[in-house]
């Protein structure tokens, strides 16, 4: 990072990480209910991975912000059902769920959330002090 980053930027970024959280979580429950007759198949949830971006050596400026470097898959398990009835059984009746836990995905969808509108404020706190130290000399 060669340009020197303000608050604007931090915010920014931030709030850019947690809109790919909240995406990341809107796919997992979007497919929570979904059924494979193939455990290879199944569909596997979805997380995002964050890193921690210094603008200089941390003990000079002390700025960092935060990308997203990747999205992982789960690698747990998907769930053995049975339902013979099922059209996507297979041959022994059993159909095969995501692992996704749909209280955990609602936290952390209320968690992300929350994480943004902090980011607004923060936004809206810097714009005010900003306009505020314009009008100083006026």
């Amino acid at each position: 990072m060669a340009n020197k980053l303000t608050i604007f930027d931090v915010a920014s970024r931030s709030m850019a990480a947690q809109q790919v959280r909240l995406n990341t979580i809107a796919s997992n429950l979007a497919n929570a209910a979904s059924v494979s007759g193939n455990p290879d198949t199944v569909f596997r949830p979805i997380k995002p991975v964050f890193e921690a971006q210094y603008h200089d050596v941390m003990e000079k400026t002390g700025i960092a912000t935060v990308d997203v470097t990747a999205i992982s898959k789960s690698s747990l398990p998907p769930e053995k059902r049975y339902a013979p009835n099922h059209p996507s059984a297979d041959r022994e009746g059993y159909v095969y769920a995501p692992p996704i836990d749909t209280n955990a995905e609602m936290i952390d969808m209320l968690e992300s959330s929350r994480q943004y509108q902090n980011n607004i404020e923060v936004l809206s706190t810097a714009k005010a002090l900003l306009i505020k130290t314009l009008n100083v000399g006026k």
